[in-house]
């Protein structure tokens, strides 16, 4: 069952991005052990049905590479280094997405407050419709995380969760892929 609704993400029509996931932001943000499960449940769940996959590192020198297990997942070919703090700045990053003629960008990283929101707004400037994932998201401190959400849903973007996404790609229980997401879900 094919759907148009809108606040909706599908496979079909949406592009994943991990944001500077990496190892000098992971020690220092609120939550950021939690923040690499949910974003490896997001990129295995992706792999899996098909929906294409980039990820950015704000000045990898200084901050380190993407953690494992996600840079393993990865692979060095999807990760752009970057130095501006939007992903859009990314050399590459919004060909990609126009080249895959995707509409839809859901977003996974750090910081939610400036790397994850200034792509977020960049991102709806150029048409896209984008999904900020919640538990797949984190700041320093909470207050700059909260405050981020409120300012992302005011501009447009959606925010939810990483099994919600997960579901809305998977969309029915009789895909040929549910078992594994399935299993992916619960062991994460």
């Amino acid at each position: 069952m094919a759907t148009n609704c809108p606040n909706r993400v599908t496979r079909s029509s949406s592009f994943l991005v991990v944001i500077d996931i990496q190892e000098g932001l992971v020690t220092v943000v609120d939550g950021g052990a939690g923040v690499v499960r949910q974003a490896e449940r997001l990129v295995r769940a992706a792999w899996l049905l098909g929906v294409p996959v980039a990820a950015t590192e704000q000045y990898p020198k200084g901050l380190g590479p993407t953690v494992e297990p996600l840079r393993g997942l990865l692979g060095a070919e999807q990760i752009i280094e970057k130095l501006t703090f939007t992903a859009c700045g990314a050399t590459g990053l919004l060909d990609q997405l126009r080249a895959a003629n995707r509409r839809q960008v859901v977003l996974t990283g750090l910081e939610t407050h400036v790397c994850v929101e200034q792509t977020a707004l960049d991102l709806l400037a150029a048409g896209f419709e984008v999904f900020v994932v919640a538990d797949a998201v984190s700041s320093r401190r909470p207050l700059d995380r909260q405050i981020a959400f409120e300012l992302l849903r005011q501009s447009g973007a959606v925010v939810t969760t990483t099994e919600a996404v997960i579901f809305e790609w998977l969309q029915d229980a009789a895909d040929p892929k549910f078992k594994e997401i399935l299993k992916l879900v619960r062991d994460i």
